[in-house]
């Protein structure tokens, strides 16, 4: 497939192997070249950011699924690996921004993988804003003062739900601050986070462990919602697949690393590698130290109540702040990502307001404008918190599904390449190594990861009353989701046949093919 890239971009004469690797697709060297392999998996450990998600819906889980639910780590794991299998073949073979966007567009059609970048931005921008309202499920938790508004921390409270709005919104602004500064800024933010956070994470396992109340046998029971293994199951995996999303960080940082065809396969494979097995230890560790299964409290409380009822409020606090610290920079490495999808798009002219969007200084070489409008989207997404508590759960479901969609409008288009012997293993990194490949268990794993991602977005989509809106009276939250995302694909739609009439209108016989 030929670049997407605007016909007046022209590369600057490569300086290195890493300038190389872009300037072969048609873009210039514009973002700084600063990131290593820590780094590069720093991005993607940070989006998955274990301490973050888990912490935020182990409550959900267990409330639905009882114990459990633990099995749906090792199944969501499974599914998702395969997906970052496939990713890591297509990051050594496409190191660009825009990692989903600019796969998709040349596994299939430019206007198919428009459809998947705008989704995938979308959904980046409501993650940012899930990730934000953690802050509410550790920061009451450490200190009452930091809710601000009213006495109920409960995120499903209306009290816990507008406190969490609050919180979000400053850290947004925060996040936003480092994220126009440099990237050498953002790069040291992010690898002091994911090294705290992986410290903390070794931690709070040891701990848990060693203040057991109980067998891992509890993790056959069943319990919660009363909806049958099935049902606690299906419900119970919201947990998991919200927590490893996002390991395709290290390819959306692709320009901005060194070595990038031979870096980011590995980085994306290590980053949910290491968040699969600490958050599977935390969550079956949760269960065993939890002081109680059957009091109620670890279905509203979560692990913010396990380490403080069972470590001591003086550790528990501690290891609470080092939680804090992982939200911090998980909702930093999100709208990073977000803002490389835009600056990605908007290069290629495919969004509104473009020539700004696509604007990089060239001192800090950071796209500032995507930050700012990243921040403030998700920031007004906060706002839906003060309307109802239910948005809480509505917002972090509907970001898992848009980036599951996303995700399968990459593996489904690359599995019929390769059904059709058109995708090659052939080729080299920047030291000479061929590039990474799946080999003969490309088309099993990739058929595994487009049967996995199309059956869980479903799952996740899927209206049911009793976890969207257990409360009654709004339909709205129950469909959340489904609207959300049909707004999205309508509102997609209508920009793409705008932009078309317009195109045809300044220039009738000359409309370029990438972009019909």
């Amino acid at each position: 497939m030929t670049t997407t890239a605007p016909s007046d971009v022209r590369p600057d004469p490569p300086d290195s192997p890493d300038d190389r690797s872009l300037t072969e697709f048609g873009y210039r060297q514009e973002l700084h070249r600063s990131l290593g392999r820590y780094a590069s998996f720093a991005a993607g450990f940070s989006f998955i950011s274990v301490l973050t998600t888990v912490f935020q819906f182990f409550a959900f889980g267990y409330a639905f699924g009882g114990p459990v639910f633990f099995w749906t780590w090792p199944i969501v794991f499974a599914g998702q690996l395969a997906v970052a299998a496939c990713f890591a073949e297509l990051a050594a073979r496409y190191p660009i921004s825009g990692a989903i966007y600019q796969w998709s567009s040349r596994l299939s059609n430019p206007s198919f993988g428009w459809f998947a970048g705008w989704i995938m931005v979308i959904g980046q921008i409501v993650v940012v804003a899930a990730a934000a309202l953690a802050l509410q499920m550790v920061l009451p938790a450490i200190w009452s003062g930091f809710q601000l508004i009213g006495d109920d921390p409960a995120p499903t409270s209306p009290d816990g739900a507008a406190n969490a709005a609050v919180l979000g919104v400053v850290l947004l602004v925060l996040t936003t601050l480092v994220n126009v500064l440099d990237n050498r800024v953002m790069s040291a933010v992010n690898r002091i986070g994911v090294t705290a956070e992986i410290i903390g994470a070794v931690l709070i396992i040891v701990l848990l462990f060693t203040h057991s109340e109980r067998s891992p046998g509890i993790t056959f029971h069943t319990g919660g919602g009363g909806t049958g293994l099935f049902g606690a199951l299906m419900v119970g995996s919201f947990m998991a697949a919200y927590v490893m999303i996002g390991f395709d960080s290290a390819g959306e940082m692709s320009e901005e690393t060194h070595h990038p065809k031979r870096t980011a396969p590995r980085t994306i494979l290590t980053a949910l590698g290491a968040a699969g097995l600490l958050g599977g230890l935390i969550v079956l560790g949760g269960l065993l130290a939890a002081p109680s299964l059957t009091d109620g409290r670890l279905g509203v409380d979560g692990l913010s109540y396990v380490l403080t009822s069972s470590l001591g409020d003086g550790v528990g606090r501690a290891l609470l702040a080092d939680v804090v610290v992982a939200i911090a920079v998980a909702t930093l490495a999100i709208q990073t990502a977000a803002c490389r999808m835009l600056f990605s798009m908007a290069r290629d002219k495919q969004l509104p307001f473009s020539g700004r969007l696509a604007k990089v200084d060239p001192r800090t070489g950071m796209p500032s404008a995507p930050a700012l409008v990243v921040g403030v989207l998700a920031a007004a997404l906060l706002l839906l918190n003060f309307a109802s508590p239910d948005a809480f759960l509505a917002i972090g479901t509907t970001c898992i599904v848009m980036l599951y969609l996303a995700y399968a409008m990459v593996t489904g288009p690359l599995l019929v390449r390769r059904l059709r012997g058109r995708f090659t293993a052939e080729g080299a990194d920047e030291t000479g190594a061929p590039l990474f490949s799946l080999g003969r268990w490309g088309v099993p794993v990739n058929a595994l990861a487009l049967v996995y991602g199309l059956f869980m977005t479903v799952n996740l989509a899927w209206p049911r009353a009793a976890v969207y809106d257990p409360a009654g009276g709004h339909w709205y939250f129950q469909w959340f989701t489904v609207l959300f995302l049909a707004v999205t694909l309508v509102a997609g739609a209508g920009y793409r046949a705008y932009r078309a009439r317009a195109t045809a209108a300044r220039s009738p016989e000359v409309v370029p093919a990438s972009y019909a």
